[in-house]
């Protein structure tokens, strides 16, 4: 637990201990960073107002050291972007203050069934890079401008990389069910996709498998 305010972090460390927990309190950002990183943690309680760096930017810090326990922003802010600003830099779940200890509990529950799988806030295969909440992608340093439905599109591959995706899973994921799966939208847009991602680079990271789907390369060459 990541928390400045020492009443409030004892009490919140008195009653996850008194439910059988371990519990590990850090009182700024800084020191989140290396217990974290030093420890395989189920679960992160995070304040967002901290001394020195804030929560959003602790957040940020972890992901990019490659830690993914599962975290939870805790805050007085409850502003709409606040709540958005703590999820786009990796956080999984938000709880205001003030809040039920028991819902404290539940969420936390909640996201240790989740594990510590890999889930960055900007994904990257090769030196292709996508970030979804700036809505930005990247070949190296040189921006790609992408419509919102090749967006979509891409940000499916780069999820699943080296994965084949039928033309189903492509329709469900990026069109909604309006589209008649025999359509070849899907197949429009993957030569919209290679037009702006590869060809211009001299790659070939789109993939047609043949009879099967269509598979973005994991090492996004």
């Amino acid at each position: 637990m990541v928390e400045d305010e020492t009443r409030m972090a004892s009490l919140i460390r008195r009653g996850l201990t008194g439910e059988g927990l371990a519990a590990d309190v850090a009182a700024n950002g800084e020191d989140a960073l290396w217990m974290a990183e030093s420890h395989d943690y189920d679960a992160i309680v995070l304040d967002v107002m901290l001394p020195g760096i804030d929560g959003f930017e602790t957040c940020r810090r972890l992901r990019s050291a490659g830690v993914w326990a599962p975290v939870l922003m805790l805050t007085a802010r409850d502003a709409v972007e606040d709540r958005v600003a703590g999820l786009d830099t990796g956080a999984d779940d938000y709880l205001v203050k003030p809040f039920a200890f028991a819902e404290l509990l539940a969420r936390l529950r909640a996201l240790a069934r989740r594990g510590d799988q890999e889930r960055p806030n900007v994904l990257r295969v090769g030196d292709l890079t996508l970030d979804p909440a700036a809505r930005e992608v990247r070949r190296g340093d040189e921006e790609i401008r992408l419509s919102a439905k090749e967006f979509s599109l891409l940000e499916t591959f780069m999820r699943r990389p080296g994965e084949v995706l039928s033309r189903l899973h492509l329709l469900e994921h990026a069109w909604d069910f309006a589209y008649e799966n025999r359509s070849n939208v899907v197949d429009v847009y993957i030569r919209h996709l290679r037009r702006k991602i590869d060809e211009p680079f001299g790659r070939r990271s789109l993939e047609t498998v043949r009879g099967a789907g269509y598979r973005l390369r994991a090492d996004g060459a």
